[in-house]
C-alpha cells in the first residue's frame, strides 16, 4: 500500500495508523483510501479518507495542522502559573469560546467557500541537493631531487680524484631522479584512478539527483494535473467528483477547535441531490468554562461553569447553527450548478441507559432546496426558526437526543443489484450466444465488460430481474474524463433490433443520470436504430461485436440466430 507524507510540530505525540483500502462490492475497484490518527496529547482520534493518494495527503496534513495548533493551546495553559494573570486569560478564553458557539453561522458569511483549486496544487520547487559533498582528490608530489656539487678536497684534485668524485655525484643524482620518477609516474597513475572514480561517483550522483529531481517534477506534475481533472470533472456533474468537491468544502470548515467534523457524503445525479450525514458535536464536549478566579489570600483557583440549561440551550443553537451553516457552504461553493438541493441529517451518539451502549440515532433531518435556501439573510435569522421554516424536523430540545425519522435517508446501497454469478468460463466454441438462458446471457455480459473496465479500476454489477427499471447491469468508470455512470441492456434477440429498445435505453440514460448507455444484442440493428443512436451517448453492440470483445479476451463462441429460433421454439 502507498505511503503518505505529513509532517507535525508535535510529531512524537503524533500516532497514525496503516492506509486502508475500501473496494467496491466485487473487490475489483478501489473505492477509497482511509487512515486513521491520534494525537496523544490531546487525546483526539480520527479517521481521514479520500478517493485518490494525493488528497488523502492533503487532508491529514490539513488535520494536524489543526491539531498542532490545538496542542500550542494545551500546552500554554499547562505552562501559565496560577495566578490572576494566568486565570484572567483562562477566563477570557472561557468566554470567548462561549462566545463563538453564538457566532457558528455568521462567521462563515464572511468565507468565501469556493474550493480554490490553485491552493491544493504542490507548487514547491525540488530541494534535492544538487552540490556533489565530496572534493576533488589531490595529486601527491614529492621535490624533484637537487643536484649537489661535490666538494673536491685539496688532496683529492692533487692526486686525479676529482673526476672520480663528480662521477660518482652524477650517477647518485640520476638514481635519486630516476626512483623520484618512478614515484611521481606512480602518484600520477594512482591520481588518475582516484579522479576517475571521484568523477564516476559525481556522474552518479548528478545522475541520482536529475533522476530523483524528475521523479519528483513528474509527480507533481501528476497531482496537479488530476486536481485539474477533479475540477473538470466537478463541472461535468461527475459524481465521484461531486461528492469529493463536496467534502473538501466542508473539510475546510473552520470551527475554531470546537469540535472534530465527521460526515458521510452522497449524490444523486438526476434530481441534482447532495445527502449529508453529519455526526453532531456530543453535548458533553461543548464549552462549559465560564469562568476561573484567582484567590491571592490562599492561592487557590475556583472555575466557574454555566447552568445546566445553558448547556443545552448551547447545545441547541451550536447544532441549529450547523445545520444552515453546512448548506450555505456546500450552496456558495457550488459554481457548477450540480446541487439542486441537499438532505442533512444530523446524528447524534449517546448513552442508552437501558443497556449502557452508544445508540447512534438522527436527532434532526431538513431536505433545503437550492434557490429557496439562497433567498435567506441568514445574518439576521434565528437559527431555530429557520430551520422550521425549512420544514426541518427535530424534537423540541435536540439537547434531549431524542430519535426522529429522517426526512429521507441516505442509500448507501442500491438494492436493485444482486451478487455476481461465474458464466465465462464456460463458454467455449459450441455455445451458441442467441439460445442462452436470460440471466446467464446478462452475467455474461456483466463479466465480459468487467474485464473491459479492470484495467481503469471500473465496476459492473447486474440488476435483479423484475423492477430493475430497464436497467440490465450498471458499470462504473473511474476515468474523470470518459468514465462514469454507464448503463448497459442485454438483449438475447434472434431478430434484427429496433428503434424503440434504442429508444427506451436513451430514456433509462436519462433517468438513472447516466453518462453513457450501451445496447448489447446477439442480432443486428435496423437503420432507424442506427439513426436514432447518431449524436447520443448511446452505443450499440451486435452480434459480431459481441464476439470480437469476447476474442479480445481470450473466449470463443458463435451467433447461431436460425439455430437459436429452432432452439428456443422447441422450448
Amino acid at each position: 500500500m502507498a505511503k503518505i507524507k505529513f509532517s507535525s510540530r508535535y510529531l512524537s505525540s503524533i500516532k497514525s495508523g496503516e492506509i486502508e483500502a475500501k473496494w467496491n462490492a466485487a473487490n475489483t475497484r478501489i473505492l477509497r483510501y482511509m487512515i486513521d490518527f491520534w494525537q496523544n496529547d490531546l487525546g483526539l482520534h480520527k479517521q481521514v479518507s479520500a478517493p485518490e493518494i494525493y488528497l488523502l495527503e492533503i487532508k491529514v496534513q490539513e488535520l494536524l495542522i489543526r491539531w498542532d495548533k490545538m496542542a500550542d493551546d494545551h500546552f500554554h495553559k499547562s505552562r501559565l502559573a496560577a495566578s490572576k494573570e494566568a486565570c484572567d486569560a483562562l477566563t477570557i478564553e472561557a468566554v470567548s469560546k462561549l462566545e463563538s458557539l453564538r457566532k457558528i453561522l455568521v462567521k462563515t458569511l464572511t468565507v468565501d467557500d469556493r474550493v480554490d483549486w490553485e491552493t491544493l496544487k504542490d507548487k514547491l520547487p525540488y530541494h534535492g541537493n544538487a552540490n556533489f559533498p565530496e572534493l576533488a582528490p589531490k595529486q601527491v608530489t614529492t621535490a624533484k631531487p637537487i643536484y649537489m656539487e661535490p666538494v673536491i678536497g685539496f688532496w683529492e684534485g692533487l692526486f686525479g680524484k676529482r673526476a672520480a668524485k663528480l662521477e660518482d655525484a652524477r650517477r647518485h643524482y640520476e638514481l635519486k631522479v630516476h626512483e623520484w620518477e618512478k614515484i611521481q609516474g606512480d602518484n600520477l597513475r594512482r591520481h588518475q584512478e582516484a579522479l576517475t572514480q571521484w568523477n564516476n561517483r559525481k556522474s552518479n550522483f548528478k545522475l541520482e539527483y536529475e533522476t530523483a529531481k524528475a521523479a519528483f517534477l513528474a509527480e507533481q506534475l501528476a497531482q496537479n494535473s488530476s486536481i485539474d481533472e477533479l475540477a473538470l470533472s466537478v463541472k461535468t456533474g461527475d459524481v465521484r467528483s461531486v461528492i469529493e468537491h463536496a467534502s473538501l468544502v466542508l473539510d475546510a470548515s473552520d470551527y475554531e477547535g470546537l469540535f472534530e467534523k465527521s460526515y458521510e457524503i452522497d449524490y444523486q445525479a438526476n434530481p441534482k441531490l447532495l445527502l449529508v450525514e453529519y455526526d453532531l458535536p456530543s453535548p458533553n464536549v461543548m464549552p462549559t468554562l465560564k469562568s476561573v478566579r484567582f484567590t491571592a489570600s490562599t492561592g487557590e483557583v475556583k472555575e466557574t461553569y454555566i447552568s445546566d440549561k445553558e448547556q443545552r440551550s448551547n447545545f441547541d443553537l451550536a447544532c441549529y447553527q450547523i445545520v444552515l451553516r453546512t448548506l450555505h457552504e456546500l450552496f456558495e461553493a457550488d459554481e457548477s450548478g450540480n446541487l439542486d438541493a441537499v438532505l442533512f441529517n444530523g446524528f447524534s451518539t449517546a448513552i442508552n441507559p437501558a443497556n449502557g451502549k452508544n445508540t447512534r440515532s438522527c436527532i434532526m433531518s431538513l431536505l433545503a432546496r437550492k434557490t429557496e435556501f439562497l433567498e435567506i439573510d441568514l445574518s439576521r435569522v434565528d437559527p431555530k426558526s429557520c430551520f422550521k421554516s425549512l420544514k426541518g424536523v427535530s424534537a423540541s430540545s435536540l439537547a434531549a437526543l431524542a430519535p426522529i425519522a429522517p426526512v429521507m435517508e441516505m442509500n448507501k446501497q442500491d438494492k436493485r443489484f444482486v451478487d455476481a454469478r461465474e458464466v465465462i468460463s464456460a463458454i467455449d466454441t459450441a455455445t451458441n450466444l442467441a439460445s442462452m438462458d436470460w440471466s446467464d446471457f446478462e452475467h455474461l455480459i456483466r463479466e465480459l465488460f468487467e474485464k473491459e473496465f479492470a484495467s481503469r479500476g471500473g465496476d459492473v454489477k447486474i440488476t435483479q430481474a423484475s423492477s430493475d427499471g430497464g436497467v440490465d447491469a450498471v458499470a462504473f468508470d473511474p476515468d474523470p474524463i470518459t468514465g462514469g455512470k454507464i448503463v448497459i441492456q442485454a438483449k438475447r434477440y434472434t431478430r434484427t433490433v429496433g428503434v424503440s429498445a434504442v429508444r427506451d435505453l436513451f430514456g433509462t440514460v436519462q433517468h438513472e443520470g447516466a453518462s453513457r448507455g450501451i445496447l448489447i444484442s446477439t442480432a443486428d440493428y435496423g437503420p432507424d436504430a442506427h439513426q436514432f443512436a447518431a449524436g447520443k451517448p448511446i452505443s450499440l453492440f451486435s452480434g459480431s461485436h459481441l464476439l470480437h470483445l469476447m476474442e479480445k479476451h481470450g473466449y470463443n463462441a458463435k451467433i447461431d440466430l436460425q439455430a437459436a429460433r429452432k432452439e428456443l421454439n422447441l422450448k
